[in-house]
């Protein structure tokens, strides 16, 4: 990694301390603090870079607080928390959103090689040189530590929608290149919350006033667009069910594939053939068209090490994309590839790059089968199965 501090180590240990020396402000210390974006972020868990990665899961972190705090101390953390199940179960099953995301990003990409007004804009938001308060620091706080408080995401995301009046899909792409728990789902969507897409017509503005208070006044920027329409949208498309089970063939030769979806990877082996060769797959390049932070890519790479070492699997081969996929694979006369179930994003990209004839099995935790159907309409609507989720847990 470069001489910038990540906001969170790459290891399994480190996700373990942190969800519990957290887990006891999960409750009314969380609810009344969590909104403020103070140095060091004391006041939020820290927790998604690991969740994205599934070095814990969302029944992990809802485990460890159901223990210390009754449900309605705990509700806004609860809350937080499945919002990224509900994110990932309302993009997997409408997969056109994201290709949409995708073709708006290549079209502002087209842009800023013509325009150069935009390319100057664009350039001057990603390395904090626009001249507003606060928003140039979160830029070069995303830069070197690959994570920005929830709150401050909001912020970024209506001035440089609304203020500076960049395409949506860029800052997208900005987050996704440089943020530690970057995930396709929650961060377009979030996105597209903002810009009043995802709740249609319903656009987030981020105020001089608010921003001042719960930076506790570190922050006040001054002409921030007060009024706007949110952005066009195409209403969304019907959710599609997910695909159904698959289980792996008993005697086939079974490469074992490891992705950044789940760094805690050793349940998908339980009933399954013992794998003849074991492999790390990174694909944090398949995040966008643009350069990759390097520290992202360094972090996924120590964080696929660590899951290795911790599981005894010191034979695994390091792939780094689709070529060298297919290539182990043709050479090694893999008959079935195993891999925990690949959400729609930067990993299934590779795999389908790869344009492979070997059958792909795909595990899919219960948990997500069980609550990423529910995600069918609107948050509000979700968050009613929360008793049932932490029901099924406790």
């Amino acid at each position: 990694m470069s001489e910038h501090t990540p906001f969170a180590l790459p290891t399994f240990l480190a996700a373990q301390d942190k969800m519990r020396s957290f887990a006891p402000f999960a409750g009314h210390d969380y609810a009344r603090l969590r909104n403020f974006d103070i140095p060091n972020h004391p006041h939020v868990s820290g927790l998604s870079p690991y969740l994205r990665h599934r070095m814990i899961t969302e029944a992990d972190v809802l485990k460890e607080t159901l223990a210390l705090h009754p449900p309605a101390q705990q509700e806004k953390f609860v809350q937080e928390v499945v919002w990224r199940t509900y994110w990932k179960g309302w993009l997997e099953m409408r997969p056109a959103v994201w290709t949409q995301y995708q073709t708006g990003l290549h079209a502002a990409l087209n842009r800023i090689q013509t325009e150069s007004a935009l390319r100057q804009q664009w350039q001057s938001a990603c390395e904090g040189t626009t001249g507003i308060d606060g928003f140039d620091h979160w830029a070069k706080e995303l830069r070197q530590t690959g994570y920005l408080h929830n709150h401050a995401r909001m912020w970024f995301a209506s001035i440089w929608i609304f203020t500076l009046r960049l395409p949506w899909e860029l800052g997208a792409d900005f987050f996704l290149r440089h943020l530690l728990d970057g995930d396709p789902a929650s961060n377009t969507l979030s996105w597209r919350w903002v810009g009043g897409i995802q709740t249609e017509g319903k656009a987030y503005l981020a105020s001089r006033n608010n921003i001042a208070q719960f930076t506790k006044g570190r922050f006040a920027p001054n002409g921030l667009i007060e009024s706007a329409q949110p952005l066009a949208f195409t209403p969304h498309p019907e959710p599609a069910p997910l695909p159904a089970a698959t289980k792996p063939t008993a005697n086939a030769r079974t490469l074992f594939l490891i992705t950044e979806e789940d760094l805690s990877p050793e349940w998908v082996l339980n009933g399954a053939p013992a794998p003849y060769l074991i492999a790390t797959l990174n694909s944090t390049k398949a995040r966008s068209p643009l350069h990759i932070s390097n520290d992202l890519s360094a972090w996924t790479d120590a964080a696929m090490t660590d899951c290795l070492a911790r599981h005894g699997w010191s034979e695994a081969i390091k792939l780094q994309g689709a070529p060298d996929l297919a290539e182990v694979v043709k050479a090694q006369n893999i008959g079935q590839i195993v891999t925990s179930y690949l959400p729609i994003g930067p990993a299934r990209a590779t795999l389908s790059a790869a344009n492979l004839d070997t059958p792909l099995v795909q595990v899919m935790r219960a948990y997500d089968r069980r609550w990423w159907p529910h995600a069918t309409h609107g948050f509000f609507r979700f968050r009613k199965i929360i008793p049932q989720i932490l029901e099924s847990l406790a």
